[in-house]
């Protein structure tokens, strides 16, 4: 069976072999434009079968015609038919890479491995083909015999398929609506930066004596000033202002050693 066999008959157009003689044998100029603008009218069924194939995928069909046929164009413009091979089986190679590079390189919403955006494909035919021939959904274990692969490959797959299309934040996630889905994301928590700085400041104030600790603690947790910490205490100022710098060399010094 050759490529052209599997095209249906109506579609393979009778003239287009000897059309891509005649216009590689053409040299370059106004008839030659005319010749190439014909051939891709003849041969455009070819690309409209083969992107067809890919309906459904979350493509609209108009893009699918666009890249196939600029698949199309690729393959006239590179044909040689002195080679003696079908059009038709150099040309399908190429518009199928074209559509296939369209959905690995423009169509993900995450950017993920090349292989695993390979893997989606052969993971989504595979299951396409099984489900036919299974008359069921098949299993990871089918995907992963099908394909000649480990069902952990296949696994990773279909994670990376998740990557394929995203939700917008505005999606509602509740009946009324008035939640959506960026009303359930988290946001940046600073005070989860100091989290470890506070587990080892509970040991290193131990090492302070009471009254360094009272003084910290009207300091910075009551927000009182150095004059009514020195008032509260019955000492200066200046002296407050000296317990408060050593007091806090000697935590740095604990915090530093831990």
């Amino acid at each position: 069976m050759t490529l052209t066999s599997t095209i249906p008959a109506t579609r393979v157009p009778e003239s287009g072999s000897v059309l891509l003689r005649t216009l590689h044998e053409t040299p370059a100029g106004p008839h030659r434009t005319a010749l190439r603008d014909e051939a891709i009218r003849t041969w455009l069924p070819l690309a409209r079968h083969l992107a067809h194939r890919y309906t459904g995928r979350g493509e609209p069909d108009d893009d699918l015609l666009q890249i196939a046929t600029l698949g199309l164009i690729k393959s006239i413009d590179r044909f040689d038919p002195t080679r003696g091979i079908e059009f038709a089986g150099f040309a399908i190679p190429t518009i199928l890479g074209e559509i296939r590079r369209h959905f690995r390189d423009r169509t993900w919403s995450v950017r993920v491995p090349r292989r695993l955006q390979e893997l989606r494909i052969s993971i989504t035919e595979a299951s396409n083909k099984l489900t036919q021939s299974l008359g069921r959904s098949p299993t990871v274990a089918d995907i992963a015999d099908h394909l000649g692969t480990t069902e952990e490959e296949v696994l990773e797959g279909l994670e990376g398929a998740r990557a394929y299309s995203a939700r917008s934040l505005s999606t509602p996630v509740t009946e009324d609506g008035s939640t959506t889905l960026a009303d359930t994301l988290g946001g940046a928590d600073h005070d989860l930066e100091l989290a470890e700085m506070r587990v080892a400041l509970g040991p290193a104030l131990a090492t302070l004596d009471e009254r360094e600790r009272t003084i910290l603690s009207l300091r910075f947790f009551g927000n009182l000033t150095q004059s009514e910490i020195a008032e509260k205490i019955g000492v200066s100022q200046m002296h407050i202002s000296r317990l408060i710098t050593r007091s806090l060399a000697k935590l740095r010094a604990q915090l530093d050693a831990g």
